[in-house]
């Protein structure tokens, strides 16, 4: 007996119902089992990349190049976009030459300071008297140190403290141009775009020869390696997600139907809709790209739980746009009869609304294959 390849649930419904063969002696039978099944509800949501970023100019300036096209992959670190540089340099080489000018006021002022260390008074031992200039100016007249007129020992402190000041200045003014070497040198870096992690290039929203601003958008970048589900879930439905669990999804890419596994949840829901963002991994290789539709299916817990006739997906056959199942009769002849279908049961199940009961007798995979009934 040639035995067509079943789902999962069609095998559980086959080993704890009996088996019987349809008069074609080719399809498997089983006996519609009764479910408890609770209200489930679908969401919609869009395929997202699994991380994303919208690089941005940090400097003004134009665009001088762009590394690619939409599509084009780059490895981290690479540039993506640069914008020109010419008035940055510029600067930067004035402000080097602040810089030398900086270093030569400081050694100026270093000589000026050890000299009036050394030699007090500028060192002026060679004037009219010989030197004794220097010797007289270190005499204090009793009279005028009676009358509160001078002080040597206080000038001498006052003029150290002069060119001790001096010395501080110079050496402030050369921490101010390392300084603006430094910012130009930092806005230098800016005027690059660099890609963040491997990724492709999703948008391009300039072009060589742009005038661009602070803080103006320049690419959109994105690692595509990974996709993601991003669903908006109603608060009242948060009891039932946990991270970690896997819920059906559905891709709009040939009506794909697959598990993906919660991995993030917001921590604040949206004040206005009351929706709380989920994201979900999609297993590797799912078809499909970035922006499409997607559907996720998440459990009600909070509704009535009820028994249900479920039966396999592969027990399903359409007329159109009409779900429908072959049952077998007391004759057991195949007969075709329309049912109204529910929440999905487990990963290959489906529960039966209306149209089926719990102990017929249903064909999974039957040999009159739903491509008669398109």
């Amino acid at each position: 007996m040639l035995i067509r390849k079943i789902s999962a649930f069609a095998l559980l419904c086959i080993l704890f119902n009996p088996v019987i063969a349809a008069d074609s002696g080719q399809d498997v039978v089983i006996t519609v089992p009764s479910v408890p099944v609770g209200s489930a509800v679908t969401l919609g949501g869009t395929v997202v990349p699994y991380k994303e970023a919208t690089l941005s100019a940090q400097v003004p300036g134009r665009i001088e190049s762009i590394s690619g096209e939409e599509g084009d992959s780059f490895e981290s670190g690479a540039v993506l976009v640069a914008i020109s540089d010419d008035d940055l340099l510029a600067k930067r080489r004035a402000a080097f030459a602040n810089l030398a000018n900086a270093e030569a006021a400081l050694r100026n002022a270093g000589v000026q300071y050890s000299r009036e260390w050394v030699s007090p008074y500028g060192g002026q031992s060679n004037d009219m008297m010989g030197g004794f200039g220097s010797m007289m100016r270190n005499f204090s007249n009793p009279m005028n140190s009676m009358m509160g007129s001078g002080s040597p020992r206080y000038e001498r402190h006052a003029d150290l403290y002069q060119y001790g000041t001096r010395l501080d200045q110079a050496r402030s003014q050369l921490v101010a141009a390392r300084s603006q070497i430094d910012e130009i040198d930092s806005k230098l870096r800016d005027t690059k775009s660099i890609a963040p992690f491997d990724g492709v290039i999703t948008g391009k929203l300039v072009e060589v020869g742009d005038p661009v601003q602070p803080g103006m958008p320049l690419i959109m970048f994105a690692d595509t390696s990974q996709l993601q589900i991003k669903v908006e879930v109603p608060a009242r439905l948060m009891p039932g997600v946990k991270k970690g669990m896997v819920v059906p999804a559905k891709l709009d890419v040939g009506d794909v139907n697959l598990q993906a596994r919660v991995v993030q949840i917001y921590p604040m829901a949206d004040p206005d809709r009351h929706t709380v963002t989920v994201k979900l991994d999609l297993p590797p290789g799912a078809p499909g790209g970035a922006g499409m539709y997607a559907e996720v299916v998440i459990n009600d817990i909070n509704a009535k739980v009820r028994d249900m006739p479920v039966v396999p997906r592969d027990a399903l056959v359409w007329r159109g746009s009409l779900p429908g199942v072959y049952i077998l009769d007391d004759q057991n002849k195949r007969q075709l009869r329309l049912v109204r279908t529910g929440d999905n049961v487990g990963a290959d199940g489906i529960a039966i609304l209306s149209g089926l009961r719990a102990g017929e007798r249903v064909v999974v995979g039957a040999s009159g294959s739903s491509r008669e009934w398109q």
